[in-house]
């Protein structure tokens, strides 16, 4: 709990190695927020440029800046700031997460958190109406959305950028695929979400750190959120290759019997579509067994406290 009045907008936002960006940032909020928004920074275990709370002090912003042991990336950065604030800042009236490069621009939030205020809204997240990106990225972000929505059976449209109501804030925290993709663990939460379409801004200073690796991982994990649903889906599809290769064996022997078929082509095409039914068959098996393993698995808890090395507090001070 807040020693003072509790604090109606705050905002968590993972920070690795960019001052420069997230003290422009903080300055910003203040200037679109006023005096009643509470940051969250998360350090993402920054080595060149940790951050420190004269970003926070300089833009006259209140808030704490979380310092983690280790870099995890800025899904579990996100995770743990949100595991921050529902423990410490149960009060908050609106919860909103945002990257600290600039690209999710601090004037929106207002437009982003409005449709908060109708009962039937959990959550709203923001859809980019224009993006500031190279053809590279844009063309990887179609096929991965397109990957998405055949092997899960559900579409991804959004990124980190999101306003929540505090129940949103207790549901996601308590669950474990917010470890592993944000977004994913919107999506799979059955909480009630609101889409605002937003421009996407120009990031404030220095380089991306996410390189195509990285940008493929994430995708990747996106899918591990729905993993029992992509190997039902792998595993039926096995199912009709292997059903079509008998099919095809079957059409194979028709043919050599009634003597259609030219020397040398039935024991190609007989041994190839063999090959086919063995590999789809064991695909098949494997599938089934991992749907299994994931389905019973039990998953240990991950707590937010485990990463945390300090907590540095900006402005009037509250209780960790």
């Amino acid at each position: 709990m807040s020693n003072g009045s509790p604090a109606k907008l705050v905002v968590v936002t993972p920070v690795y190695e960019d001052v420069e960006a997230s003290s422009r940032l903080f300055a910003e909020l203040r200037a679109a927020q006023g005096a009643g928004v509470f940051v969250v920074a998360v350090d993402d275990g920054s080595v060149r440029q940790p951050v420190g709370t004269e970003g926070l002090e300089a833009a006259g912003v209140s808030g704490v800046v979380v310092k983690l042991r280790r870099n995890v990336g800025h899904q579990r950065a996100i995770a743990i700031g949100l595991g921050y604030v529902a423990e410490q800042l149960p009060d908050a009236e609106r919860i909103v997460v945002m990257d600290s490069d600039g690209e999710d621009l601090p004037q929106t939030i207002d437009q982003l958190a409005a449709p908060l205020v109708a009962d039937d809204v959990d959550i709203v997240v923001a859809q980019r109406r224009s993006r500031v990106e190279t053809l590279r990225f844009r063309a990887f972000y179609v096929v991965y959305k397109w990957l998405f929505k055949l092997l899960s059976g559900r579409t991804i449209s959004f990124g980190n950028f999101m306003a929540m109501k505090p129940a949103a804030l207790r549901r996601l925290t308590a669950m474990q695929e917010l470890w592993i993709h944000v977004a994913g663990c919107v999506l799979t939460s059955k909480l009630r979400v609101a889409t605002c379409p937003l421009d996407r801004g120009p990031r404030y200073a220095g380089q991306s750190k996410m390189n195509f690796v990285g940008l493929a991982l994430h995708g990747f994990r996106g899918l591990m959120v729905f993993a029992e649903d992509v190997l039902v889906r792998v595993g039926i599809a096995c199912t009709l290759v292997a059903a079509l290769s008998i099919a095809g064996s079957a059409a194979a022997i028709v043919l050599k019997v009634l003597g259609f078929a030219t020397p040398g082509w039935f024991s190609v095409a007989l041994g190839i579509l063999l090959l086919v039914f063995l590999q789809t068959g064991a695909l098949t098996l494997m599938t089934l067994m991992l749907t299994g393993v994931v389905r019973g698995g039990s998953v240990a808890r991950i707590e937010y406290r485990d990463f945390i090395e300090t907590v540095l507090h900006a402005g009037p001070e509250r209780s960790r």
